[in-house]
């Protein structure tokens, strides 16, 4: 392992430093208040709200739980622990399911879940638009859509090409006007 000396670290500039400060305050602040919003009129977190979220855009409500936990944004062992949650509640069951060449755990959005998620999603969603989309222009949110795409490509390959797909799913079922008609396209 090398160590930089003080000389040879590329600083931050007066911008960088404050898009950064800036960038650090709107990740620590938003999210919790997500969250709040939805423990409080939904009794859901926001990682078991985004399952139930990426869970009602396939056809048959299931996703295979790798591909889940990279779209929820959580370890295999955090989504274990919040998909036992919500068979709980019964909002998910897990059953094993199959790709084609391999057997492999999907998780299934339930009626009960696919009903929780309707109706959480108008409060989840009015608040969104308060936090973010209600401060920011049209070309502003183009920007936004840009500079997070981009961020979050160098720090996770992965995560960004699942996401891509699941927009793409999102995208496909408002087009063809198939998925539940109570929720508009993803309510991420």
């Amino acid at each position: 392992m090398t160590h930089d000396t003080p000389s040879d670290t590329p600083w931050l500039d007066r911008e960088e430093r404050t898009a950064w400060m800036n960038l650090i305050a709107m990740l620590m602040t938003v999210p919790a208040a997500i969250d709040a919003q939805l423990k409080r009129d939904a009794g859901l977190n926001f990682f078991e709200y985004s399952i139930l979220s990426h869970l009602s855009l396939p056809d048959d409500h299931a996703v295979q739980m790798s591909n889940l936990a990279h779209l929820a944004g959580g370890s295999l062992s955090r989504l274990s622990h919040a998909v036992s949650r919500l068979e709980r509640q019964g909002y998910v069951s897990r059953r094993i399911g199959t790709d084609g060449e391999t057997r492999c755990v999907q998780a299934f959005l339930t009626p009960e879940g696919l009903d929780a998620l309707v109706a959480a999603a108008p409060a989840h969603v009015r608040e969104v638009r308060r936090l973010v989309f209600d401060n920011l222009s049209t070309a502003q949110v183009r920007q936004m859509q840009r500079i997070a795409h981009e961020i979050a490509g160098v720090a996770s390959p992965d995560m960004v090409t699942r996401i891509d797909e699941a927009i793409e799913v999102a995208d496909r079922a408002e087009r063809e006007g198939s998925g539940d008609s109570r929720l508009p396209g993803s309510v991420c």
